[in-house]
């Protein structure tokens, strides 16, 4: 059985880290798996929406597999400027196509880097997340201190990130880390009700929207808006602009090409 399952319905992409028996930690096949997986993600015009979770109802994902991944044999600069791509679990995961974390359990280091690094994060009530590197005389090194501070509060994420300790699911709902929390048997629903509704909106709308969002965080507001005007002129002629208002005069579901 594959470490990584992918299946396709309906335009929405389901990735499950399958190896239960060791809370989803990623070792280095399925690492490679991912790296393939999000490939496939970016460039297949069939899949409008991801879904990412975890395998068993116990863990998402713990981050690397200690007991598999043995140390780089190549120097530093090497894996920097070298190396093909990032060994890092969400090296390639970029992409303007929405991404919904569905996280069941255990997120713990890079495993809760993978869920920061999709848009939408929903979690069951047995949740926790951690990112404890500095337990062991590391740091987060796939966007977490980066990523974190931008979602919740400073003062929680300097919490969460100086102490290593856990929070959660209920703690992770209050400082907005996740969107909902449900009971397990609902979550992978409650994701894939989000993903159906993204999916039934127009392809290149909701890709502009989510690279706006992305990189306007980063810029002054006045130039973010220029950004913004000059996103929505690319689209206003698009087909899908214009089956959009012909839908809702007719009274009908539109049909939306991504053209």
């Amino acid at each position: 059985m594959a470490s990584v399952e992918v299946s396709v319905e309906n335009r929405i992409v389901t990735v499950t880290l399958n190896r239960p028996e060791a809370m989803n930690a990623v070792d280095p096949e399925m690492r490679g798996l991912l790296h393939q997986t999000w490939e496939r993600i970016r460039t297949d015009d069939e899949i409008r929406v991801a879904i990412i979770t975890g395998a068993g109802d116990k863990a998402f994902c713990t981050g690397s597999d200690l007991k598999k991944t043995m140390p780089a044999q190549e120097t530093f600069a090497q894996q920097a400027f070298a190396r093909a791509g990032s060994g890092a679990i969400i090296a390639g995961l970029a992409t303007d196509k929405p991404l919904i974390a569905a996280v069941n359990g255990y997120a713990m280091g890079g495993g809760m880097e993978l869920a920061l690094a999709c848009d939408i994060r929903v979690c069951s009530e047995n949740a926790q997340f951690a990112l404890s590197e500095v337990r062991v005389g590391s740091i987060p090194g796939s966007g977490g201190t980066q990523r974190l501070p931008r979602f919740v509060s400073m003062s929680n994420a300097m919490l969460m990130l100086l102490t290593g300790e856990r929070v959660d699911a209920n703690e992770a709902y209050r400082i907005g880390l996740v969107s909902r929390v449900v009971p397990q048997r609902e979550l992978l629903a409650a994701a894939r009700e989000i993903a159906e509704k993204i999916a039934a909106n127009a392809p290149l709308s909701v890709r502009a929207v989510k690279r706006l969002v992305a990189q306007g965080m980063d810029m002054p507001l006045a130039h973010a808006i220029d950004v913004e005007r000059y996103v929505f002129g690319l689209l206003y002629s698009s087909e899908d602009r214009i089956e959009g208002r012909k839908a809702f005069a007719e009274k009908r579901k539109p049909n939306y090409k991504g053209r």
